[in-house]
């Protein structure tokens, strides 16, 4: 008879996370979950605050300083290990818990895992309710952990602590497929957390995670293959897939053996290097002239790890009717447009596409286009972010703090990560940010979730702690989330912080004026204000007073100075400067549906009401807006 070990149910949860290991890229064998983020309540302290102490040498704990943040910090660290390592995160049972919903849609959306850890209410309902316990008069089965199950992968609520025999291996089985990959919820009643078992002593043997590779169907190869010899002007579009399958060398093998071009998405960037002759940039919205110039005049398009967001298809119309072959581990996303489908990983789909097509290329005339456009577009790049002036009379912008930035890395290319969210910058950054290597570009895009910089680039810096994480975003984002400076200086997780300061909202001031609205509520000039006015925040007294070094700085060369003093500080440092909110890089772009109202007073609304309209027309027509 196998022998068995009293435990409570958190004490099993938290020594069978400790217990199971992965490969690094040395091949040596590291823990699959990297810590676990707590922030301790009544729903959680007296049972997994116990464990976790148990266990803290093998499963350290981490302290936040917001429930969202530490979720944040969690995801962005497997992101950094492409999904290969993890965290968990666990919360109390009331707002702690509801604070992790939207980190949990950011999982969800992103394809990233993240095992969270929510309390729960009494399940034996004796003190009911209890504090924080939200009451359905309908259902006495419901609780504010509801609220993960359409933002969870795999949810399962532990009401005896022997179901973690079974509900553990399936969370794990979840968070490490490459097609189901994304948040695992397991809702944890308070008393069942202190309540024992007698489990298999074997369940919590060391373990080694191995992740799957899916190979190609021979039908759907031969499908896809017959697709591409018929091709003659061919256009990859590298999505975050190629980079999680770890395919990026595989990719650079194929297109310079056929001669096929290759354009990024945002999760997708530095899969390829920046100056690689047929990388063409970003595709889409936020795209390269060459990109989506290329994409417009291709026969066929070849979706690699990538979900297809509107952001990369122009809302559909940049792709149009063009057939799309999808290689993808999931194929809800292989599907996603006109064409055929490849579920495949994206490094063993492309060898044996490779494979199978032997001496197949692109047409020669095509593949010398895209050379052309792709040096044209490193031209633009260049002279973007080589500017070191903005024009007289007007305060830098994005792409110009961009400059400086990047110009400060170029002694270690290689070494930098920048990390960014949501706004202008991740535009700007897609377009004008220049990476040689995989995973030196860190964007959350997929939900483009305010609030994630400085917490992700906690979770970065925790992942890769010999190497410089450039955090940046603008004041709006840093007014939303900013606590986790305070736990980057606890942790001696050293950010380089830069906050471009345009006071508001500045990316959604101008999609509004764009619609044909007028100016309101974005930026602090267009907001209601009391007789004080709007603040005028000093962002680097706020940052010293959370412990880190920071400085505010009046021009693109006093930026550059700052970063030099950034690089050789001993701790996080925030550097702001004051950005133009109307300034954008005027090369690439494709048309983003937005829909506009049909009745208006305003004849701006109006105006853009019939540009819409002629858009969607020229979209039905198969045409470019």
């Amino acid at each position: 008879m196998k022998g068995t070990v009293r435990l409570t149910c958190a004490q099993a949860l938290v020594r069978y996370l400790a217990a199971l290991r992965t490969r690094d890229d040395d091949g040596e064998l590291v823990p699959l979950f990297g810590g676990v983020f707590a922030i301790f309540g009544h729903g959680n302290v007296a049972g997994l605050g116990e464990a976790l102490h148990g266990v803290r040498d093998a499963l350290p704990t981490y302290r936040a300083h917001n429930e969202q943040a530490m979720a944040h910090t969690a995801i962005a660290y497997a992101k950094a290990h492409m999904r290969r390592r993890m965290m968990a995160v666990t919360s109390s049972i009331g707002p702690g818990a509801t604070n992790l919903v939207t980190a949990a849609a950011l999982a969800h959306v992103n394809r990233l895992p993240v095992l969270l850890l929510p309390g729960d209410v009494f399940v034996s309902r004796a003190p009911d309710p209890v504090l924080q316990q939200l009451e359905d008069f309908q259902d006495g089965t419901v609780s504010v952990n509801d609220c993960f199950r359409p933002v969870s992968r795999y949810f399962d609520r532990i009401v005896r602590p022997e179901q973690l025999l079974v509900a553990l291996p399936r969370a794990i089985a979840v968070l490490t497929d490459a097609a189901l990959c994304g948040p695992v919820t397991l809702a944890l009643p308070q008393d069942v957390q202190t309540e024992a078992y007698d489990y298999p002593a074997d369940f919590f043997e060391p373990r080694e995670v191995i992740f799957r590779a899916v190979p190609p169907a021979a039908g759907e190869l031969d499908a896809a293959v017959a697709m591409l010899r018929q091709a003659k002007r061919p256009v990859v579009v590298a999505g975050g897939g190629v980079l999680y399958a770890r395919a990026s060398h595989a990719l650079q093998q194929f297109i310079e053996r056929h001669g096929v071009p290759v354009c990024e998405t945002q999760a997708g960037k530095g899969a390829l290097p920046w100056n690689l002759p047929l990388q063409l940039g970003p595709a889409g919205v936020s795209g390269s002239t060459a990109a989506n110039e290329m994409i417009s005049q291709a026969d066929l398009i070849i979706a690699l790890g990538t979900r297809l967001q509107d952001f990369t298809t122009g809302s559909q119309a940049l792709i149009g009717d063009t057939p799309v072959l999808g290689i993808n581990v999931n194929v809800i996303d292989a599907i996603k447009a006109n064409g055929g489908r490849l579920v495949a990983d994206a490094r063993l789909g492309l060898e044996a596409i490779g494979d199978a097509l032997g001496s197949w290329s692109a047409d020669e005339a095509w593949t010398s286009q895209a050379l052309r456009a792709a040096d044209e577009w490193r031209g633009i790049v260049q002279a973007v972010t080589g500017r070191r002036l903005p024009p007289e009379g007007r305060l830098p912008y994005d792409g110009e703090i961009i400059g400086a930035v990047q110009s400060s890395t170029e002694d270690s290319p290689a070494q930098d990560i920048v990390v960014c969210a949501a706004g202008t910058l991740p535009a700007e950054l897609e377009k004008l940010w220049r990476t040689s290597v995989p995973g030196g570009y860190h964007m959350e895009y997929g939900y483009s979730c305010m609030g994630y910089e400085i917490a992700g680039g906690l979770g970065v810096k925790m992942a890769h702690p010999d190497r410089e994480v450039v955090v940046m975003l603008g004041d709006g984002s840093y007014l939303m989330m900013n606590s986790e400076i305070a736990t980057s200086v606890m942790l001696g997780a050293k950010l380089v912080i830069v906050l471009l300061d345009n006071r508001g909202y500045g990316c959604i001031n101008r999609l509004q004026r764009a619609c044909g609205g007028a100016p309101f509520n974005n930026l602090f000039d267009d907001c209601v204000q009391g007789p004080q006015g709007a603040p005028r925040i000093d962002f680097a007294a706020h940052a010293r007073a959370l412990g880190a070094l920071a400085e505010h700085v009046d021009s693109l060369d006093g930026l550059r100075d700052a970063l030099v003093r950034a690089r050789a500080a001993d701790r996080t440092y925030l550097i702001s400067i004051d950005t133009d909110p109307d300034r954008t890089t005027d090369q690439g772009g494709a048309w983003w549906e937005v829909a506009v109202p049909e009745v208006s007073i305003r004849g701006e609304v109006h105006h853009a009401r019939a540009a819409y309209e002629q858009a969607l027309t020229r979209r039905r027509e198969g045409k470019r807006p």
